[in-house]
């Protein structure tokens, strides 16, 4: 029997049946891809948005903490003087700032001894500085000046020095001080038992006391332990460098630094913005070209918005000035729904309404607080996205299902259309076979050319009887 495709009808059967199936399921196939197109452009469509989103309650942070805005910067004229550093805390104003002496620590020397080598004695030094206190056993191994001065440096209980030996023309020194500035922190040291020699070391100790740092801010004298004075001036750290001249004071300035706001306001306007076009981008119709968004018309994100756009309207009642909607700090909506800012409007804001922009902006009620809220809402874990895109891969899942189950069905159509077009070759072959026989039978000389044009020219002349 003849098997091979379309060799008894001289038919194309694997193009014949390829054509008949896809035929067959080019309604159903047509419209599975059309639902995974749509599914996978909502998906997409979400994801853009989410991210949209997350931008900008990323800049929320900075908002819902006003004093996060609130910049001052410190300016001292004399800059061999002191330098200075702010917080949020501080106020603006101009100082008057005379240093007379910076904090120092205590420190004790020795008297010279030949080298650092010079075997000095054994015995148990006792350091104390301040309430602090540690007893350093010296035996054979580290009796010399070195050997000390490596026990005190690696004593478990260190109170807060530090030995080191300076060699000069009359020999070696050690030298003990402290880490910690100020009278407080006075070094005492003493030394017990042993051969007696650690004695002699002590006793013969030079002493530069500690001292705490005097200076002045607008006439007024304080002291402080350390050189970096942080409860002098509110909201303001002080750092003592150097001595004034006699009756020489210099300038201390503190002045509204609005920088840092500029930018965290800028920031968030950037990021609203991008969430308004997102919005109007997934969901609008361009006329132009006659296209739609793929969250054309979706409800989910038209509530969103009217959500937003309430929130960014909030205005806070209280006293007839200072800031009360965003608007009193120079963010407005432009003719195309979009916002911008005024530098300026924010600047003056920032610098004389600073607690009314906490009540507009942080708080329970604040602008950013309810659009951090808002927006958890809609983003977090189990929230109305998550809920959303859950419901998609759900659906795309469901028609991967269908295509899978209408292949297995193609392929089954395929397959009994290949048997039957298989069966029909094979009887048109028989056929064939069947003609060339007969003919064979019926017309012996056919088989020969010659014979065949003795028939043909019989046939002619019509001599030819069956």
């Amino acid at each position: 029997m003849i098997t091979s495709t379309g060799i008894g009808s001289g038919l194309d059967i694997s193009a014949i049946v390829s054509s008949l199936t896809s035929a067959y399921g080019a309604a159903q196939t047509n419209q599975l891809t059309t639902q995974q197109n749509n599914l996978d452009a909502q998906v997409s469509a979400y994801g853009t948005f989410t991210s949209a989103l997350d931008t900008l309650q990323a800049t929320l942070s900075s908002l819902e903490d006003p004093s996060s805005l609130a910049g001052f910067d410190a300016a001292v004229g004399d800059k061999t003087i002191a330098s200075a550093t702010t917080t949020s805390d501080a106020v603006a104003g101009s100082y008057s700032l005379e240093v007379a002496n910076l904090a120092t620590a205590d420190t004790q020397t020795s008297a010279p001894v030949a080298s650092s080598s010079t075997a000095i004695g054994t015995g148990t030094l006792t350091i104390a500085v301040g309430n602090a206190s540690t007893s350093i056993n010296i035996d054979s191994t580290d009796n010399t000046l070195a050997g000390i001065a490596s026990a005190i440096n690696s004593a478990p209980n260190n109170p807060g020095v530090t030995a080191s030996i300076i060699t000069a023309a009359d020999g070696a020194r050690l030298v003990i001080a402290g880490t910690a500035t100020g009278a407080a922190n006075a070094i005492t040291i003493t030394a017990s038992g042993g051969d007696g020699g650690l004695a002699t070391l002590t006793s013969g100790l030079t002493d530069v006391p500690a001292t705490d740092a005097h200076f002045s801010l607008n006439g007024f004298a304080a002291t402080s332990a350390s050189n970096q004075v942080s409860n002098a001036l509110t909201g303001v750290t002080i750092n003592l460098l150097g001595a004034s001249a006699a009756n020489t004071p210099t300038t201390l300035t503190i002045s509204p630094d609005t920088t840092a706001a500029q930018t965290s306001i800028g920031n968030f306007v950037t990021a609203l913005n991008g969430v308004l076009t997102s919005i109007q981008t997934l969901t609008g119709y361009n006329a132009t070209t006659q296209v739609a968004g793929p969250l054309n018309g979706n409800a989910t994100l038209e509530a969103f918005q009217g959500q937003l756009e309430n929130i960014l309207d909030t205005v806070t009642h209280g006293s007839s000035t200072g800031v009360k909607s965003l608007a009193d700090l120079g963010i407005t909506a432009d003719a195309n729904g979009s916002y911008d800012s005024n530098a300026t409007t924010l600047s003056n804001a920032l610098t004389s309404s600073l607690s009314s922009i906490g009540a507009l902006l942080g708080g329970t009620n604040g602008i950013a607080t309810q659009l951090n809220t808002l927006i958890n809402g809609y983003t977090q874990p189990g929230g109305l996205l998550d809920t959303i895109n859950q419901g998609l891969e759900s659906s795309l899942s469901s028609v991967a299902r269908q295509q899978t189950e209408l292949n297995a069905q193609l392929a089954t159509y395929s397959a009994t259309l290949t048997t039957e077009y298989n069966a029909m070759d094979a009887a048109v072959a028989q056929l064939k076979e069947t003609q060339t026989y007969l003919n064979a039978e019926f017309n012996p000389t056919s088989s020969s050319s010659s014979s065949s044009s003795s028939s043909n020219s019989s046939l002619s002349s019509g001599t030819l009887g069956v």
